[in-house]
C-alpha cells in the first residue's frame, strides 16, 4: 500500500504464491487479493489481516466486490466464479465456462455479474438472487482468451480485453458495439474513467491506450519497460496509475495546463486551423478525413469524401465555410456545420495548400501542377477562378494571402517564393533559401513575410510599398526542414514546426523564445487561436497539440509547476540521488 506522494505505507504479508488482483471495498475500509494460492484474502485499511477464503481449486485470477460491498466475486482457473459473504461465507458457484476465468465484475446497480476467460468468451449472470445465479447470455466474438472485463459507470456499456489484441465494446443486452484496434500485442486489462467518457487498456506491448467513449483512440502512454498488466483511475479522474512487468507502479497526470493533447487518427495530421472565433479546430489527415474538434479536446464530427491524404485546411474569416486541399487533385469546401458544399476539381495534380482572404470573398490554391489559382467565392452562385498564377517550374507547397487581401505569396519546391497583386501581377521573387520552401506566412500587419525551408531555417523579410522585400533575419535552430510557420495575432511571437519533431517560438526579431517538445515525429504545421493564447500543432505522431502560450512562456510558472509536479518523485523516489532531491530546493527558497 502506497501514499499518493509514493512513499510506501505498510506491506501486506500473507499469501504463498503470487498474487494476481487487489481492490478496494466501495467504503475503502477493505482490501480483498486474489492469489495463486489458490486464496483470497481480506486485509483491514491498516494491512492487518482479517480473513482468508479458501477459495478454489487452481489460482484465483480475479476479484471483485458488489457496490454495496456485501458480497465479493472470485475468477478462477478452476473455471468457476464464486460469490462469497463479506465473511468468507460461500453463497453460490456459477459454472458455464469451458475455460480458466480471468476476470468478474458487479454491474453498478449489483444486478449483473460479467465474467471473462479463456474459452474466447464473457458471460452476463443476473444475481437478483445471490443463491442462484441465471445466466443471462454468453458474448462471443474475441478470438482469443478474454482476460479483463469492467463495466462503465452507468451500466450500458461493457468493455472487454483480450488476447487477441483487442477491446470490444458491448452494450448491456449483449450485442457488440465497437472493436478498438490499435495495441500490437495482447490486451490485459481495461477500466473506465470516473466520468464514463474515457476507456484505458493495457497492453503486452508495453503501452497504455486511452479511447473515447465513440471507441477514437486519444491517447497513448509510453513509458513502461515491459508489459504492461493492470490499469486504474482515481476517484476524480485525473491520475492514472499502472502496473508492469518493468516491476513498477506508474502514476499519469491526464490532464495538463500547459498542454492538451488531440489523438486525432491512426495516421499522420497534416494540417490544422482554427475558426475566426476559436470554437472549433479543424485537422487533416493523411486517413482521407478532415476533422472538427471543439477546444477541449473532444471530437464534434468527421467530414469524409476525399479519396486521399487531405494535405491542407482552412476557415473563411467569417466562419461559414471550410476548405480542405487533397492529394486526389479537388479542393472541398464545406458548411460551418460539416456538409459538403461543393468540390473543385480545376487543378491538374496534388492540391497543396489552401488560404482566403480577410473578407472571405477569395480564395488562393497552391498545387502541383505548378500553378496558384485565385478563386473568387459567393454565398449565391458556384466559385470561379478569377486567375491562374503561372511562373513556377516546380511544385508550389503553400500559399496565402496577405492581411489586407492585396497581395498573394507563393512558395515552391524549387527554393522560391513569389509575390503577386491580386490582379496577377508578379511584384518579386525571392530567392535565398537553399533547399524547397516548405511554408509562407504573412505578419498580421502585413509588413513583413515569413518563408520556411527545407534548408532547416527561417527568413524573416521586410516588406514595405514601392520597395522590393528586403530579408532581415535567418532564424537558424531547427535540426531539420522547416514544414510549418505562423504568426500569433499580435505579431510578436513566430510559431515554427519541423521535421526535427520541435516547434520554436520567436519573437518578431528572431530572437529564440522557447521550443517546444512535446510531439514524436514530425510536427507539419501550427495555427495560433485569434486571442493567440493557444497554438495547435499537427504531428506525423497522429496528434495535434494545443499549447497554452502564456504558460509556455513564463518560465518562472513553468519551473514553479514542475517543481510541483516531480517534488514527490524527488523526494520519495528510493534510488534518487541526493543531489537530484534537491534540485527544486534552491528555486523554491528564491521564490518564497
Amino acid at each position: 500500500m502506497w501514499n499518493l506522494d509514493g512513499s510506501l505505507r505498510t506491506t501486506l504479508n500473507g499469501h504463498q504464491l503470487e498474487v494476481y488482483a487487489v481492490t478496494f471495498s466501495p467504503d475503502g475500509q477493505t482490501i480483498a487479493s486474489a492469489s495463486r494460492d489458490k486464496t483470497v484474502k481480506l486485509w483491514n485499511i491498516d494491512g492487518s489481516l482479517r480473513t482468508t477464503i479458501n477459495a478454489h481449486d487452481a489460482e484465483v485470477y480475479g476479484v471483485a466486490f458488489s457496490p454495496d460491498g456485501q458480497t465479493i466475486a472470485s475468477a478462477s482457473r478452476d473455471k468457476t466464479v464464486k460469490l462469497w459473504k463479506i465473511d468468507g461465507t460461500l453463497i453460490s458457484v456459477l459454472k458455464g465456462h469451458q475455460g480458466p476465468v480471468r476476470g468478474v465484475a458487479f454491474s453498478p446497480d449489483g444486478q449483473t455479474l460479467a465474467s471473462a476467460s479463456e474459452d474466447n468468451s464473457l458471460k452476463l449472470w443476473t444475481i437478483k438472487t445471490l443463491k442462484t445465479p441465471v445466466l443471462q447470455t454468453t458474448l462471443n466474438g474475441h478470438r482469443a482468451g478474454v482476460c479483463g472485463v469492467v463495466f462503465s459507470p452507468d451500466g450500458q456499456t461493457i468493455a472487454s480485453a483480450s488476447f487477441d489484441g483487442t477491446v470490444k465494446l458491448w452494450n448491456r443486452d449483449g450485442s457488440l458495439q465497437n472493436t478498438l484496434i490499435g495495441h500490437n500485442d495482447q490486451v490485459y486489462a481495461v477500466a473506465f474513467s470516473p466520468d464514463g467518457q474515457t476507456l484505458a487498456s493495457t497492453s503486452g506491448d508495453q503501452t497504455i491506450k486511452l479511447w473515447n467513449r465513440d471507441g477514437s483512440l486519444q491517447n497513448t502512454l509510453i513509458g513502461h519497460d515491459n508489459e504492461v498488466w493492470k490499469v486504474a483511475f482515481s476517484p476524480d479522474g485525473q491520475t492514472l496509475v499502472s502496473a508492469s512487468g518493468d516491476k513498477t507502479v506508474r502514476l499519469w497526470m491526464l490532464h495538463n495546463s500547459l498542454l492538451t493533447r488531440l489523438r486525432v487518427s491512426a495516421d499522420e495530421v497534416w494540417g490544422v486551423a482554427w475558426s475566426g472565433d476559436s470554437r472549433t479546430i479543424a485537422t487533416a489527415s493523411r486517413d482521407k478525413t478532415v476533422k472538427l474538434w471543439n477546444p477541449d479536446g473532444s471530437l464534434r464530427s468527421t467530414l469524409k469524401g476525399h479519396t486521399a491524404e487531405v494535405s491542407g485546411v482552412a476557415f473563411s474569416p467569417d466562419g461559414q465555410t471550410l476548405a480542405s486541399a487533397s492529394w486526389d487533385r479537388t479542393i472541398k469546401l464545406w458548411n460551418a456545420d460539416g456538409t459538403l458544399r461543393t468540390t473543385l476539381t480545376d487543378h491538374q495534380d496534388l492540391v497543396y495548400a489552401v488560404a482566403f482572404s480577410p473578407d472571405s470573398q477569395m480564395m488562393v490554391s497552391a498545387s502541383s501542377d505548378k500553378t496558384v489559382k485565385l478563386w473568387q467565392l459567393s454565398p449565391k452562385n458556384p466559385p470561379i477562378v478569377l486567375k491562374t498564377l503561372n511562373g513556377f517550374d516546380t511544385e508550389v507547397w503553400d500559399v496565402v494571402l496577405s492581411p489586407d487581401g492585396q497581395t498573394i505569396a507563393a512558395s515552391s519546391r524549387g527554393g522560391i517564393v513569389k509575390l503577386w497583386d491580386v490582379n496577377g501581377v508578379l511584384l518579386a521573387t525571392l530567392e535565398a533559401h537553399q533547399g524547397g520552401v516548405k511554408t509562407v506566412a504573412f505578419s498580421p500587419d502585413g509588413q513583413m513575410l515569413a518563408t520556411g525551408s527545407e534548408d532547416q531555417t527561417v527568413k524573416l523579410w521586410k516588406l514595405q510599398a514601392n520597395q522590393p522585400p528586403r530579408l532581415v533575419h535567418t532564424l537558424n535552430s531547427h535540426d531539420a526542414e522547416v514544414l510549418g510557420i505562423a504568426f500569433s495575432p499580435d505579431g510578436q511571437t513566430l510559431a515554427s514546426a519541423s521535421q526535427d519533431g520541435t516547434v520554436k517560438l520567436w519573437d518578431n526579431q528572431g530572437v529564440l523564445l522557447s521550443t517546444l517538445n512535446g510531439h514524436n515525429g514530425p510536427v507539419r504545421k501550427v495555427a495560433f487561436s485569434s486571442d493567440g493564447q493557444t497554438l495547435a500543432t499537427a504531428s506525423e505522431d497522429q496528434s495535434v497539440i494545443l499549447w497554452n502560450i502564456p504558460q509556455v512562456l513564463d518560465q518562472d510558472q513553468l519551473l514553479h509547476q514542475g517543481c510541483a509536479w516531480v517534488q514527490n518523485y524527488l523526494h520519495n523516489y528510493p534510488q534518487m540521488s541526493q543531489s537530484d532531491r534537491s534540485i527544486c530546493d534552491a528555486f523554491n527558497l528564491k521564490n518564497d
